[in-house]
């Protein structure tokens, strides 16, 4: 092989493995202080454990704030049943009054104090077309047992105690605050989360949590 083709190849080769490596390249952010990305011992099988924790019922309280409005209410009950989830919630923000939330993935039926009924295959649409508020119920399903979505990529911070600090996930950042042994025979679950998202925040505190039997 001429010795300018070889040299022509060279060159070009080692073009297109700079250009690789310059679009694989993921920038990450560095690590909040006191932090690490390392899961502590254990970890693999507390997420089994708490994946596995399908059936319980809740009651607390949310916090919205959002440039538009801002606002809080009563967590009457959140039953979770499998993926399916009923909850019930009280508020005199934007006239909510009692409002009802039933659904799975991919699906929500919301009742507000009136009897009106809206069903759609998008539950955060839906949810803020009727109140204003961006709530992501797909994935607080999972953040609220400590665990992120199966659906996403996600990034886990731990903090010095190895207890789980931060989820980021879907374009929102998951703080972990406060945690309680609330069921004896579950590992501890999260008594107080932040989610922020760009100039969004929910705040969600759980006063208490039950198992519940499986129904159909």
């Amino acid at each position: 092989m001429p010795k300018r083709v070889r040299l022509w190849l060279t060159t070009h080769v080692l073009a297109v493995v700079a250009l690789i490596s310059a679009c694989t390249t993921i920038q990450v952010e560095p690590l909040p202080e006191g932090m690490t990305d390392q899961p502590p011992a254990g970890w693999a099988e507390r997420s089994d454990r708490l994946s596995r924790f399908q059936h319980w019922q809740l009651t607390g309280k949310l916090a919205v704030k959002q440039p538009s409005d801002s606002g809080s209410a009563i967590i009457n009950h959140w039953i979770q049943n499998g993926d399916a989830y009923d909850l019930a919630l009280s508020s005199s923000f934007l006239g909510m009054g009692s409002t009802t939330l039933n659904g799975s993935p991919g699906f929500i039926e919301l009742t507000l104090p009136g009897g009106d009924t809206y069903r759609s295959g998008n539950p955060e649409a839906l949810i803020e077309a009727a109140t204003g508020w961006q709530l992501p119920l797909d994935h607080l399903v999972w953040w609220i047992r400590g665990l992120p979505a199966p659906s996403d990529d996600f990034r886990l911070l731990f903090d010095e105690s190895q207890q789980l600090a931060i989820i980021r996930q879907a374009g929102w950042e998951i703080r972990y605050d406060r945690w309680n042994q609330f069921l004896i025979d579950y590992p501890a679950l999260p008594a107080r989360i932040t989610a922020l998202k760009d100039d969004k925040r929910v705040r969600l505190v759980v006063s208490d949590w039950h198992l519940r039997e499986r129904t159909q």
